[in-house]
C-alpha cells in the first residue's frame, strides 16, 4: 500500500472515530429528549444517529481491511450491504412512527435540549460528511461513499427535524414534527436500495 493510500486510510479512521464518538452522544441526547418530549422527529433523529454509528463501524471495518486487496473487495461488498440495510431499517421506523403520531394526533412538548443538539448537528455534520466523502473518492470506495452519504443524510435529517421541532416550539404546530420526519423517508429508502443493490458492483469501485 502506497504512502498516500496509508495516509488516506489513517485520515478515514480518525474521521470515523470522531463520527462514532459524536453520534453516540447525539443518539443518547436525541433519543432521551425525544422520549421526554414525545417528539417523533427527535426520537427518529436519535435512531438515525445510532444507525450512523453502525455505518461508521462498517466503514472502519472496510478501512482496516485496505491492506489486503482480496479481503478489501470482499469487505467492500459486505460493508455496503450493512450500510444499505441500516438505511432501510431507519426508513421503516420513521415512516411507521410518524404515521402513528399523526393518526393519534399526539402533540410533542417543547424541547430546548433537542433544539440545541439539532443546531449543533446542522453545523457539524455537513463538514464531517464532506471530509469523509473526499477520502471515499480518493480511495474509490463505494462503501465509504455510502457512509459519507449517511453522514450527509444525518445533516439533512437534523435540519428537517430542527424545522419540525422549532415550528412546534415557536408556533405550536404539533403536526410539523412528525411531518418533518416523513419528508426524508423516500430519500432514505432510495439510498438504502441503491447501497444493497450495489453490492455486486462495489468490488470494481474499491480501488
Amino acid at each position: 500500500m502506497t504512502t498516500k493510500r496509508t495516509q488516506l486510510v489513517r485520515r478515514g479512521l480518525w474521521l470515523n472515530y470522531f463520527s462514532i464518538g459524536y453520534n453516540v452522544v447525539e443518539a443518547i441526547v436525541s433519543i432521551g429528549a425525544g422520549v421526554v418530549s414525545g417528539s417523533v422527529a427527535l426520537f427518529g433523529f436519535g435512531i438515525d444517529s445510532a444507525i450512523e454509528v453502525t455505518s461508521s463501524g462498517a466503514a472502519q471495518w472496510r478501512l482496516r481491511a485496505d491492506k489486503d486487496e482480496i479481503k478489501r473487495h470482499r469487505i467492500e461488498a459486505r460493508s455496503l450491504r450493512i450500510i444499505g440495510i441500516a438505511f432501510l431499517v431507519l426508513a421503516a421506523y420513521i415512516a411507521a412512527d410518524s404515521a402513528l403520531t399523526l393518526w393519534k394526533r399526539e402533540a410533542p412538548d417543547k424541547s430546548l435540549v433537542g433544539l440545541t443538539i439539532l443546531i449543533l448537528s446542522v453545523a457539524i455534520m455537513p463538514v464531517l460528511a464532506r471530509a469523509k466523502h473526499r477520502v471515499a473518492l480518493e480511495m474509490g470506495s463505494s462503501a465509504l461513499k455510502a457512509d459519507a452519504f449517511q453522514t450527509s443524510l444525518c445533516a439533512w435529517l437534523s435540519a428537517i427535524a430542527l424545522v419540525g421541532v422549532g415550528l412546534n416550539a415557536l408556533l405550536g404546530w404539533w403536526w410539523a414534527d412528525p411531518l418533518a420526519a416523513l419528508v426524508m423517508v423516500p430519500i432514505i429508502v432510495r439510498e438504502g436500495v441503491n447501497a444493497v443493490n450495489g453490492e455486486a458492483d462495489c468490488a470494481d469501485c474499491s480501488g
